[in-house]
């Protein structure tokens, strides 16, 4: 069709195409055949899964490259999610599928850049244990990280783990001390030992390694995973901090079952994410003590008529314990 503005030659005399011609339905795909499995790492907008049902044997899993699906949005999908996969699943060389559904999260462990941030970081998702791994020399432990990693947990819904590495450099005993009276179970290593007590602890369960770089986090995978070939970094000696050398989380399968999330070594863990209300309903006999608290309460040290100032016996060490942790949400650190 032409307009009398244009002679029948002229490019501009024909209409040009109109938005939203296409014809809009309700359908949407089914993906009856998609393929479950779960992502494992993820690198610059690929997402590396491992097929979950796909007949292989345990030790031959197929693993495929997918990208996100347009029809997820926003959405974001991070290490751990459990997905479902269509396209090319085979696991070839330069093959590519997609990811176009994302199961409901069991857990999801969450952190901010700092303490002021308002914007959520998921580490992982679907894990039921945390590990916070921390060296006892080489690097010195630093409490604040640990305190804030064991209010993450709680806030997940995950168990916590407190993995001390390097017993061969220092006694465990001055950091144990601070962590018995919250009932926080913990595993002891040194270099080149036996790791069947911290496997023990693993096989079966999803579990996530949280530390500082230099703690001996890849050198613990390593040595449960032999053939993960996770680099190993060492400490600066003017600083005290280590190198990272694991630049993303990956996920690993375990010998015996489980797995185990490697990730980056943090310098932070910012809690704004945490409601601090809620903390305590993770320890039921001090929540039991709260009963009586007035409303707004904080639990925290100072707090005019708290029920935890109530605590009798091995229960004002446990009290002194959480409120040591509470404190480090409530301090607004952002270094430690």
């Amino acid at each position: 069709m032409t307009t009398g503005r244009y002679g029948a030659d002229d490019p501009e005399s024909y209409e040009r195409p109109r938005r939203r011609t296409r014809p809009r339905t309700k359908d949407r795909p089914s993906f009856d055949d998609a393929v479950p499995g779960v992502v494992v790492t993820v690198d610059r907008g690929r997402y590396t899964c491992r097929l979950t049902e796909d007949g292989a044997p345990e030790d031959d899993p197929t693993v495929v490259t997918s990208m996100k699906s347009r029809a997820l949005g926003r959405k974001g999908v991070v290490v751990g999610d459990h997905v479902r996969i269509v396209g090319d699943v085979s696991g070839d060389p330069g093959s590519l599928a997609r990811i176009v559904l994302v199961d409901e999260r069991r857990t999801v462990l969450r952190r901010t850049a700092d303490d002021d941030d308002p914007v959520e970081r998921v580490v992982v998702a679907n894990a039921d244990q945390l590990v916070v791994v921390t060296a006892l020399a080489d690097p010195e432990p630093r409490q604040g990280l640990v305190d804030r990693a064991l209010v993450a947990a709680y806030d997940a819904g995950m168990d916590p783990l407190l993995c001390l590495t390097k017993a061969d450099l220092a006694d465990p005993e001055p950091v144990l001390a601070g962590y018995r009276p919250l009932g926080v179970p913990y595993v002891v290593t040194q270099r080149g030992a036996d790791v069947s007590e911290v496997l023990e602890r693993l096989t079966g369960r999803t579990s996530v390694l949280l530390g500082h770089s230099g703690v001996g986090k890849s050198t613990l995978v390593n040595a449960l995973v032999p053939d993960a070939f996770r680099e190993v970094g060492v400490v600066n000696a003017h600083t005290g901090r280590g190198r990272h050398t694991s630049v993303s989380a990956l996920m690993l399968a375990l010998p015996g079952g489980g797995w185990i999330v490697d990730t980056p070594g943090i310098r932070s863990f910012g809690l704004n994410h945490v409601d601090v209300a809620q903390l305590i309903e993770a320890f039921p006999d001090l929540h039991e003590l709260t009963e009586t608290c007035p409303r707004a309460c904080s639990h925290g040290e100072g707090e005019p008529e708290c029920g935890l100032d109530d605590a009798e016996g091995t229960e004002v060490d446990r009290v002194r314990s959480f409120r040591r942790l509470l404190a480090s949400r409530e301090a607004g650190e952002q270094h430690y």
